[in-house]
């Protein structure tokens, strides 16, 4: 408590509006969160901040893990990036307003997004790719490889009604009213109602999308130059559908309602509301066309593509060049970080796992021959039978001896000392038996 305390007081004196603290499932795991702020500064305060958890942790003799995947069996570390989208006098485009008009508009930006991240999945997974984020996504406690949008029931009930309600051709004044009353429907109470999914990759949370699958020891200004680069081009192809509906004499509000309708149908395969963590989704989202990168390499390839080149070059966010030099950078980091890991691990089993068995296998040889020295070499092989097992690989037969080793010793003692050859399975123990659904022998 005294180090998150002195940490979020050195934050405070950096301007840093951090905000929330608790636990996680994972031990001396925890989270904090700040006050949302413009993504630029937002994501600048979020570097300070590891390097200030790093500095704080220090002076209280801690170490802070930024790994994503530290340990097997426990639940790894991410960093949830909540993304909206406001004008420049403080509106939240992906808020529901009150009345049909403020729903209309939100509706064109919450179809949009999600139309940006069904064109561009790949290239979001792309941002995401890191050595040690492949060890946690889809890892139990992370969102899946697999990106998908969970939106929640009654969104979804909103756009199944909209797709199902604007006609394809020239729209009544009754089927106007008819959906725009649908629209006016959404309910404040949605920031209540929607996402607990945690297993889904990119949530709507009421009024803004949660990308979760970021991982904690990772830069958040790519995965953010991602969505905003996507969502532009998406905006851009929309006004113009649009404005090209109005051209051939549709009104506005029609115009919008239908280039709704055409996004909600042609993205309705990344939209997933259930558990994103079981091998039922794995194979769904195969039978959607959806793309599972399952590791950085095939994730760092999407930036490759001619298509995503393009995306960038024609927004002038990145030439060809810079996304050239930015993929080499990345598949550097990725085989220097695995390199790392495997000499390290190779240094640990060379100068501590190895010398430790060996020490221990002379142990082992010590005591067979300290056996062999008193009872003689015929009846000490059945009374070392786990320090045998043990050296010679078979650690399942090892443990049973190891488990019960007066029944085996006294078994083969016995039977040695009264001139009979033990049966095979001779002295097995009472517990072997109490598993096998037999009852215990007489003593």
């Amino acid at each position: 408590m005294g180090f998150m305390q002195e940490f979020e007081c050195e934050a405070h004196k950096l301007g840093i509006p951090v905000t929330t603290r608790h636990n996680e499932v994972a031990p001396n795991q925890f989270e904090v969160a700040p006050v949302f702020e413009e993504a630029n500064l937002a994501n600048d305060h979020n570097l300070l901040l590891m390097d200030l958890l790093e500095r704080v942790a220090q002076r209280h003799d801690f170490r802070v893990l930024v790994h994503e995947k530290p340990f097997a069996g426990l639940n790894g570390s991410g960093k949830h990036n909540n993304w909206s989208l406001g004008t420049n006098t403080g509106v939240n485009l992906l808020k529901p307003g009150t009345n049909p008009k403020t729903n209309l508009r939100f509706l064109t930006f919450f179809v949009n997004t999600i139309a940006a991240i069904h064109k561009h999945a790949d290239v979001l997974r792309a941002a995401i790719a890191s050595a040690g984020n492949d060890h946690r996504l889809g890892a139990n406690e992370a969102p899946p490889a697999i990106i998908s949008a969970f939106i929640g029931s009654k969104l979804t009930e909103l756009l199944d009604a909209v797709e199902a309600n604007v006609s394809a051709g020239k729209m009544s004044p009754d089927e106007k009213t008819a959906v725009k009353l649908e629209i006016g429907r959404i309910p404040e109470v949605l920031l209540d109602n929607t996402d607990r999914n945690r297993t889904s990759p990119f949530a709507f949370t009421g009024n803004k999308f949660e990308f979760r699958a970021v991982g904690s020891a990772a830069n958040c200004a790519l995965p953010m130059t991602v969505l905003n680069t996507i969502m532009t081009e998406q905006l851009v192809d929309f006004k113009n559908a649009v404005d090209g509906r109005i051209a051939k004499g549709d009104k506005k509000d029609e115009a919008l309602l239908k280039e709704i309708q055409k996004l909600i149908k042609q993205s309705k395969s990344i939209r997933f509301e259930g558990n994103g963590y079981g091998q039922e989704w794995v194979d769904e989202a195969a039978k959607r066309g959806l793309s599972n990168l399952l590791d950085t390499p095939s994730a760092l390839a999407v930036w490759e593509r001619k298509e995503t080149i393009a995306l960038f070059e024609g927004l002038g966010i990145l030439s060809a060049e810079e996304m050239a030099a930015r993929t080499e950078v990345e598949l550097e980091n990725y085989v220097m970080k695995l390199q790392i890991e495997a000499r390290v691990l190779g240094d640990m089993v060379t100068n501590q796992v190895l010398p430790a068995v060996m020490d221990y296998q002379s142990d082992l040889l010590a005591n067979i021959q300290g056996f062999m020295d008193v009872y003689g070499d015929d009846t000490a092989e059945g009374m070392t039978r786990a320090q045998r097992g043990i050296l010679g690989g078979n650690f399942r037969r090892a443990l049973r001896y190891i488990l019960c080793p007066g029944d085996v010793a006294l078994g083969t003692f016995q039977n040695q000392r009264n001139g009979r050859t033990p049966r095979k399975g001779q002295g097995l123990c009472r517990h072997r038996e109490a598993a096998n659904g037999r009852p215990p022998r007489a003593s």
